[in-house]
């Protein structure tokens, strides 16, 4: 194994760099993506069409670009950082102008192979230029209001097209994602708490702004009972599938909710939900323990990183990924109102995919190079 053989602005060989490659992540995220094709083949009643395959294959194509992007190196990721935004903000305004519609939604552009949904990317994107504006802050600029006026346009520009889809559940998550980039980079907890006060302060007014199918869901969430055949199914059905699993499951392919499709969206939203009755709190348990495993990662490569880009890159990443989680198996637990938020690597969707191992390949490019430092001012000409 290589001891750090680099000096301060080295420049890796290609065998330094797969050397240097975290594999333990690599496979934690194949055994995510076997779970994944196995819980979808299920879904399909033992069938590998039409989910299952088409995951596997996406899977393998996207592996290979993961463990391309791990190896890129990070400057590059920090030179480009910008254009990144730009396109991402850009394929937000045509999904207005030329995108797909879809449940009272319009969020995909149709590419003929794939429709994909450019509020995924813009959530990688919108890390990427934070950690760069972050990055390029003297030492306790942060602290100065004036200097937050960026970053804070650059995070409603994208949260404003998103909401104009709309999809409220995603531009909350961009949100938060900002929130934890803006806390690792200095900003004070008690410019968090004022932001807090004032939104609990405004909800009432955003109430009012709200399409009728949000409104439906905040009161789903609070009493799904009401309306058990309709706006209500989901959640109901969510419930009733986990407490049948137990502690073990009724075991692989006999998940009676969902085999009888009483389960909606098994094989997307609520596809934790199936795991979960096919095998239990310990199958639950056991996938929650996978996710924690990319998230110590995450953690681990923002701590080891030698420069402030890096570390905020690998804090907004991994806040990305734990949303993702959080988010979906809170929403079907009953916890908070559902929201479309996919499993990582679990649920079937090619956009969601591609967002979660391009994160993961940016934390595996942190990890290959954290050797490098970037100074706050930006790059020299050589690069280093």
């Amino acid at each position: 194994m290589l001891t750090n053989p680099f000096q301060q602005n080295p420049e890796y060989t290609l065998l330094q760099k797969i050397a240097g490659v975290p594999w333990g992540l690599v496979l934690i995220t194949c055994a995510l993506a076997a779970v994944g094709c196995g819980m979808l083949y299920s879904a399909a009643n033992g069938s590998w069409t039409p989910w299952a395959y088409d995951h596997a294959v996406r899977f393998g194509l996207g592996l290979i670009g993961l463990i391309v992007v791990g190896l890129i190196d990070i400057r590059f990721w920090f030179r480009w950082s910008w254009l990144f935004y730009i396109v991402a903000i850009a394929a937000l305004v045509a999904t207005e102008a030329v995108g797909v519609s879809g449940q009272g939604a319009r969020r995909w552009i149709d590419l003929g192979v794939i429709q994909l949904q450019p509020s995924e990317l813009t959530k990688v994107a919108l890390v990427i230029v934070l950690a760069r504006y972050f990055h390029g802050l003297a030492e306790g600029e942060v602290a100065r209001p004036v200097r937050l006026l960026p970053p804070l346009i650059i995070v409603v520009i994208p949260v404003a097209l998103v909401m104009q889809q709309p999809d409220l559940g995603t531009g909350l998550i961009l949100l938060m994602i900002a929130g934890a980039v803006f806390f690792a980079a200095g900003v004070r907890v008690w410019k968090f708490a004022a932001v807090g006060l004032a939104t609990v302060v405004s909800i009432p007014v955003v109430w009012q702004f709200l399409q009728p199918y949000q409104q439906e869901r905040v009161l789903t969430f609070l009493d799904p009972s009401a309306d058990p055949l309709g706006s209500g199914y989901h959640i109901m059905q969510s419930k009733i599938a986990l407490g049948a699993g137990g502690m073990l499951g009724k075991g692989y392919l006999e998940g009676t909710q969902s085999h009888l499709n009483f389960l909606p969206e098994k094989q997307t939203d609520f596809i934790f939900t199936m795991l979960a009755e096919e095998f239990g709190m310990v199958g639950g348990l056991a996938l929650i323990g996978l996710y924690a495993l990319l998230l110590a990662y995450a953690v681990g490569i923002g701590m080891r990183a030698h420069s402030q880009f890096t570390r905020l890159l690998s804090v907004g990443l991994g806040a990305n990924l734990f949303l993702y989680v959080f988010i979906n198996i809170a929403m079907v637990m009953g916890l908070i109102p559902v929201v479309g938020v996919p499993l990582p690597l679990i649920s079937y969707g090619g956009t969601a995919m591609l967002a979660v191992l391009g994160t993961l390949g940016l934390l595996i490019s942190a990890e290959v190079h954290r050797e490098i430092r970037i100074p706050r001012r930006g790059l020299n000409e050589d690069g280093s």
